[in-house]
């Protein structure tokens, strides 16, 4: 179901998902009341929901529709403004799975073909997941799980089954060396569970860096940081070229921008990096987690959460060649298990956990526990 007040933008995705095989346009609408009222009768699995519309806006319009259809994933689309990028966290907040960024210009073909690329991605991603969910087990979705601002461990009888597979592909010991170092990658879901992560982590801010790339454009990353730095009570701000990492902060990539690492004067350094993107994606996680390991080899622990594609893998199998050590996320607290997926599949991680369970876990683990 398309929402959106500008009659371009609709015809514009509804020819896009048309043109897909697994795809069909269940409703194109101008409103958000058109969307509530419409809602039982046309029964879409994914809204993209537009923020600024007559009558009802996105963000009005959002609880009326989850209060309907409880599974129904809800994709916010709006322009890239400040005001938008705070609208579409809360909107987040409010069970809207995913948020995407409308390109100023449709003229522009490099910007309408990432905005074609990412949306298709997103609404075959969560949609599939959904009903693929809905499918195979009587439980929750997990889109409906990672919803919850404080989720818990998956029940032994919806998990087991995910919980043991996933288990079996957990083949390496943590490496010997103590982790200097955090970084985690996300992307999908990544802006709830990284505050989840950070609120319970301050232990280990206080006493190492922590590195974060999340696939977001600018604006997004600007105020994801200040989301961070409230939900740990710890500085959180967006990397600075050249600047120094040091323990008891939080950096984050600037969207747009890959964050790498670097030496300088044998101290390590934030090197931004504008060239093409990596994975479909800038920032990625890959430049982060591969050039870390110059700087601190078999010191590092990276943490890999929710997100679609695979993004960190080949960073992470490179991590855990020079020593360090790869944690990912669960299937079933994952919104998309993409990116923690695919690191678990490689056989590099040392261990796969559900949400609530991955702070207390880096507590231990930058405190000395090597288990």
């Amino acid at each position: 179901m398309i929402v959106d007040d500008s009659v371009v933008i609709r015809g514009l995705i509804s020819r896009w998902v048309e043109a897909e095989p697994d795809m069909v346009v269940a409703a194109s609408l101008r409103t958000g009341l058109d969307a509530v009222n419409q809602l039982e009768r046309v029964k879409p699995d994914v809204a993209v929901l537009d923020i600024e519309m007559p009558e009802l806006d996105g963000i009005s319009a959002l609880p009326q529709l989850l209060a309907k259809k409880r599974d129904l994933v809800v994709i916010m689309a709006s322009t890239l403004t400040r005001r938008n990028a705070e609208i579409s966290f809360k909107a987040l907040s409010l069970g809207a799975a995913d948020y995407i960024p409308k390109p100023e210009t449709t003229r522009e073909p490099h910007a309408a073909d990432i905005f074609k690329h990412d949306l298709l991605q997103k609404i075959r991603s969560l949609g599939g997941r959904v009903r693929r969910r809905a499918a195979s087990t009587p439980a929750a979705p997990a889109i409906e799980r990672a919803r919850d601002p404080n989720p818990v461990a998956p029940t032994p009888a919806a998990a087991t089954p995910s919980v043991a597979s996933q288990a079996a592909l957990v083949k390496r010991a943590f490496g010997p060396t103590a982790p200097r170092v955090l970084l985690i990658g996300s992307s999908t879901g990544g802006p709830q569970a990284l505050m989840s992560v950070v609120a319970e982590i301050g232990p280990v801010i206080d006493r190492f860096p922590v590195l974060i790339t999340q696939h977001m454009p600018p604006t997004f990353t600007t105020i994801l940081a200040e989301h961070l730095a409230r939900a740990s009570r710890r500085p959180a701000h967006e990397g600075v070229d050249g600047e120094a990492i040091k323990p008891g902060s939080i950096y984050l990539a600037p969207g747009g921008k890959h964050m790498r690492v670097a030496k300088q004067g044998g101290n390590p350094v934030i090197a931004l990096d504008d060239g093409p993107p990596v994975n479909f994606c800038k920032p990625a996680v890959d430049p982060l987690f591969m050039s870390a390991i110059d700087v601190w080899q078999g010191g590092i622990l990276a943490l890999v959460l929710t997100g679609m594609g695979s993004d960190g893998m080949r960073g992470g199998k490179d991590i855990v060649a020079a020593g360090g050590s790869v944690i990912a996320q669960d299937e079933a607290t994952s919104v998309v298990w993409g990116m923690p997926g695919a690191v678990t599949n490689a056989g590099v991680c040392a261990a796969v956990l559900p949400l609530n369970q991955i702070g207390p876990k880096l507590v231990r683990l930058f405190a000395g526990d090597r288990s």
